[in-house]
């Protein structure tokens, strides 16, 4: 059972180096690599529809993978009959301890498309077995679960990691600190980050007093596998197929959904690390339940180095959206951004992306590998001659994740790095749930105002069977 005072003493621990003990609480198997034919990465696929089925297609297209394993809870249903059918020969599994215990010494990495809340126990289960893991964004849904999968990345080095914010191997990433190191991105001072797209997966009622009751189960379906550590809930559709993600006991919400593609560049080359408040300046549809309508929330973060302090604010839903500065121009639509199982979205005034604020000039960028360009335009073509040449990408998210499993790359959002930016989210969601401002003290790694909210770091206990996972 997780407890505050046991997060509390990981934190401490973890400040020394300590936190990680011998792995030996999950029978880790720490298997020496094999590559496949051809030397091919030898994959498990866990979550092989919707959003699954998408990344399984990019891995296929490197023509660096052999598919050894199949898993998903909803194992011969209509949407992950596609890829079923596209490997016959691999194993299937609805539970993935299964597939580890029963499949785990005939592949060396796994690629995970689950919902928010169970990525930690898959992901921690895959470190603890000897496998390289790629994991759809956010890593996790809770800060204490975040910590932990950085220490175990950490203890792993030979382990290689990468979350699913494929920005990162696309053009933003690379003018970004093309940019900052040329000296046209400095002394930034505020960011504002906005996702006004229609809201993919509900239009609920926010009146809401109690959970939904139960349904019938979906004929063959794992639900006590997909519901993972979390406290049981009964069935029913409104968590299923995407739904989830509005749920604060399954997902982390838009902002968990598209801040790793909106701020990630941000965060990681102008080095914020956590923020020293985090503040609900304003939500529409506020309960216990699920995510509000729309919000906007101030996230500050101190001075580094010798840059100044930055504020980002985060802007959601289709009637909040934040103040366009002059020259801002059409808002561009990022073409990687790929589609959803819930259709496509019609246009929105703002498409989802950031404005940069610094001392001299105004930048303007989207989401995912979307550039950024200065405003307005007339100060863009004044300062034409002066931008340096942009690296192209030697490789997409997807050949970045491989090539590494092979030794050639490093991935470019190891847990390391992306794992510090959903700790930001998961502050950001506890803001949003309690309604409240919230100080937080990034050496000790607690809340110092609201001792309710600090024992919302750990989160709830693990269901009996999965406290596990929280061991190592």
């Amino acid at each position: 059972m997780v407890t505050r005072r046991d997060f509390l003493k990981t934190m401490t621990m973890a400040s020394a180096g300590l936190a990680m003990g011998s792995g030996e609480l999950l029978n880790a198997q720490n298997i020496a690599s094999k590559r496949g034919k051809n030397g091919k990465v030898k994959i498990a696929y866990i979550g092989i529809g919707n959003r699954g089925e998408q990344i399984i297609g990019d891995f296929e297209r490197t023509g660096m993978v052999e598919v050894v394993a199949l898993c998903d809870v909803d194992m011969g249903a209509k949407h992950t009959q596609k890829v079923i059918g596209m490997y016959p020969k691999a194993k299937q599994f609805r539970d993935f301890r299964q597939m580890f215990d029963k499949a785990g010494n005939e592949f060396d990495a796994v690629a995970i498309a689950v919902p928010d809340h169970s990525h930690f126990p898959i992901s921690m289960l895959a470190l603890a077995s000897g496998k390289h893991v790629y994991v759809e964004k956010p890593l996790a849904r809770t800060f204490y679960e975040a910590e932990l999968l950085m220490q175990a990345a950490l203890k792993r080095p030979n382990q290689v990691t990468q979350v699913g914010n494929q920005g990162h191997s696309e053009a933003n990433y690379f003018q970004f600190k093309a940019w900052l190191d040329a000296g046209i991105i400095k002394d930034v001072t505020a960011v504002s980050a906005h996702m006004n797209n229609v809201r993919r997966w509900h239009k609920w009622d926010t009146n809401i007093d109690r959970l939904p009751s139960g349904q019938q189960l979906p004929k063959d379906m794992d639900w006590n596998t997909w519901l993972g550590a979390v406290p049981y809930h009964e069935y029913n559709e409104k968590y299923h197929q995407g739904e989830w993600r509005c749920w604060y006991d399954f997902g982390m919400g838009a902002l968990g959904d598209w801040g790793a593609h909106i701020l990630d560049t941000c965060h990681e080359f102008l080095e914020l690390g956590l923020p020293y408040e985090v503040t609900l300046t304003h939500q529409k549809g506020h309960n216990d339940y699920f995510f509000p309508y729309s919000s906007t929330i101030l996230f500050r973060f101190p001075a580094r180095k010798n840059m100044p302090q930055v504020d980002i604010t985060w802007y959601d839903g289709l009637d909040n959206l934040p103040p366009i500065p002059a020259g801002y121009g059409v808002s561009g639509l990022d073409p990687n951004i790929p589609s959803t199982n819930q259709g496509d979205a019609p246009a929105a005034k703002l498409n989802p992306g950031k404005i940069i604020y610094t001392k001299d000039l105004i930048f303007k960028g989207g989401s995912h590998g979307s550039t950024l360009s200065i405003i307005p335009e007339e100060k863009a073509k004044e300062m034409a001659g002066k931008l340096p040449e942009v690296p192209k990408s030697p490789s997409n998210h997807f050949e970045n994740f491989l090539l590494a499993c092979l030794g050639v790359e490093k991935t470019r959002s190891p847990f390391e790095i992306n794992g510090v930016l959903s700790q930001v989210f998961s502050l950001g969601v506890m803001a949003q749930r309690l309604n409240t401002q919230l100080f937080f003290d990034s050496r000790t790694k607690q809340i110092t105002n609201n001792e309710f909210a600090n024992s919302m770091l750990a989160g709830l206990p693990p269901r009996k069977g999965w406290d596990e996972f929280y061991k190592l």
